[in-house]
């Protein structure tokens, strides 16, 4: 699967556990043995198997359709934020026949966006805090146009990830600036726009307050702004302004260039310096996601996937002697031949061509088909029993052990040790420590295929 990000791996992987929680387990033994055979650590291997389990049932697919799902419920509300901005522009001017209320002006322009914001800041320190309600939005709009049934466990998998690391707030943090900043942005080319081709005039108004609490607000709040290259108004033309006689063309433009950089430094520049915090958060916390290996859905699969014979070093010490065979011990071993594979891959194509009077017993690939093969042989022990083993693969006390316990449930055993797979070459050094161990053992090996033998118990 090429393609993937690794946050497409684990977003996949973690799909897989939740589909595995709510529709029981999968049918994994080939997943399992891939798996295996890539190996790497119990986390490499879980990633390994859900994404070739993702592969065969079409989640990987559903993944590609999901993310253009997103980008086309990104593009929509993209598109509602631009007429959104442009809105709150019109909103806030009008059509110019009337003047243009300062205070209430502003309030259109910033007063849902800093409310909003507020709710944002607090809801970050809250720590069951799922995202905003765009971002809701936006997963939900993400699933309806993947139009996927096999997409439905993708957007709880995306956010249980990245809860984990608490990257969910700064993931749907960014949407929602960033959302923001185009709607601002947008009401500020509006508001651009229509101050040049339209003449605006500009009052504050009041019943109850006097003049001195609008000249402080408006010279606190232009404060900043001026330091742009804004310009405030005056005590004199703010006082103008709340009179009823005609305004000056001097405190036109005085007010329409202090509601700009009003809208500018408290509306555009928080959003933008908020869209690049989160856009930092998450690109550093992305780095850091890992998969919980601790989970029940995981740490099932520990057996399955890291069996005892590669637990190597400190785990058990060497024994003092491998195990005894004791081949043709089974006094009932009279029930025909039977061929059987440890741990192939996928190209060592299975089974061989055999007589019909050959029993093909299978690949063994994970605990439970050892077992039942284990369990199978001691109820009706064959006659002859030929075992095919990889020798690219280290002769491992596991596997060594499971050697010794097939032969001694069978009347005879060779070790098929299997060829080299075409444009591969066989490593010397390793098969002659097979052949050094199977001799160690007391077992026959062979190179061919014991036809023959199976069939009739000679060569």
């Amino acid at each position: 699967m090429t393609g993937l990000t690794q946050l497409d791996k684990r977003w996949l992987t973690e799909a897989v556990r939740l589909r595995e929680e709510h529709a029981g387990p999968l049918e994994d033994q080939e997943a399992n043995r891939r798996a295996r055979q890539q190996g790497g650590d119990l986390a490499d291997r879980i990633e390994s198997r859900a994404l070739w389990l993702a592969e065969r049932d079409g989640m990987s697919a559903a993944l590609r359709h999901w993310k253009q799902g997103a980008r086309l419920a990104l593009l929509a509300l993209a598109v509602m934020a631009l007429f959104s901005g442009a809105g709150l522009a019109f909103a806030a001017l009008g059509d110019g026949q009337r003047p243009v209320n300062v205070f209430w002006a502003l309030g259109s322009l910033l007063g849902l966006n800093l409310l909003l914001l507020l709710g944002w800041a607090a809801g970050l320190v809250l720590v069951n805090e799922n995202g905003t309600g765009l971002g809701r939005l936006w997963l939900w709009l993400s699933e309806r146009f993947a139009r996927d049934a096999k997409a439905a466990h993708l957007a709880p998998a995306l956010l249980v990830l990245l809860q984990r690391q608490r990257l969910d707030r700064w993931l749907l943090g960014l949407l929602v600036h960033a959302l923001w900043l185009l709607a601002l942005s947008t009401a500020l080319v509006m508001l651009l726009a229509l101050l040049a081709t339209r003449r605006y005039g500009f009052v504050w108004e009041t019943t109850l307050l006097g003049a001195g609490p609008f000249i402080d607000l408006t010279q606190t709040l232009g404060s900043l702004p001026s330091l742009l290259g804004f310009v405030t108004p005056d005590e004199a033309m703010i006082r103008a302004s709340g009179a009823s006689g005609p305004v000056l063309e001097t405190a036109r433009q005085a007010w329409a260039s202090w509601l700009l950089g009003v809208v500018l430094v408290y509306g555009l520049l928080p959003r933008l310096l908020l869209a690049l915090l989160c856009l930092g958060r998450w690109r550093r916390g992305r780095q850091r996601l890992v998969l919980d290996t601790g989970l029940p859905g995981y740490s099932q699969l520990r057996d399955v996937l890291m069996p005892s014979s590669e637990r190597i070093g400190v785990q058990d010490p060497a024994p003092d002697a491998l195990p005894s065979v004791m081949t043709g011990q089974s006094g009932d071993a009279n029930h025909g031949a039977v061929l059987v594979g440890l741990e192939l891959d996928d190209q060592r194509p299975w089974p061989p061509q055999i007589p019909p009077s050959v029993s093909d017993a299978g690949v063994l690939d994970s605990r439970e088909s050892r077992n039942r093969l284990l369990e199978q042989l001691s109820r009706f022990p064959p006659a002859r029993l030929a075992i095919a083993c990889d020798p690219r693969r280290s002769p491992d006390r596991g596997s060594l052990a499971l050697l010794a316990e097939l032969a001694r449930n069978a009347g005879a055993t060779r070790v098929w040790l299997l060829g080299a797979v075409p444009g591969q070459a066989l490593d010397a050094a390793r098969l002659g420590d097979w052949r050094h161990a199977l001799d160690r053992l007391g077992l026959v090996h062979v190179d061919a295929a014991p036809v023959d033998w199976l069939e009739h118990g000679h060569d």
